[in-house]
């Protein structure tokens, strides 16, 4: 099972195990982040699981659909590195991520 680092909007670090076929956003909200709000619970119809990729994982992501983008784009903490976690299924070759939680807007 992967291993990914969550940091919170405080800066703090905590790693956590992530089972295959999750989404990102179900591992990091079910793990207690509660600051990872995930108000629609995965439907991609708001913003409130937005995270910050590394840059390294992000070739290893399925390609943002346009609904994701336009969600993003509403946005003021958005960047290049930017994703809605519940649009990133876990896989094996997420071992090792680090992702952080983005400031709320």
């Amino acid at each position: 099972m992967p291993q990914i680092t969550v940091v919170n909007q405080a800066g703090e670090e905590s790693t956590i195990e992530a089972p295959v076929g999750r989404t990102l956003m179900e591992v990091i909200r079910d793990n207690g982040f509660d600051e990872l709000l995930a108000l629609c619970g995965g439907c991609c119809s708001c913003a409130t699981c937005h995270v910050h990729i590394d840059a390294s994982f992000m070739d290893k992501l399925p390609k943002m659909s346009d609904d994701e983008n336009d969600l993003l784009d509403s946005s003021d903490h958005r960047n290049e590195f930017s994703r809605l976690s519940c649009q990133v299924p876990i896989s094996e070759a997420l071992a090792g991520l680090k992702v952080t939680i983005a400031q709320e807007d």
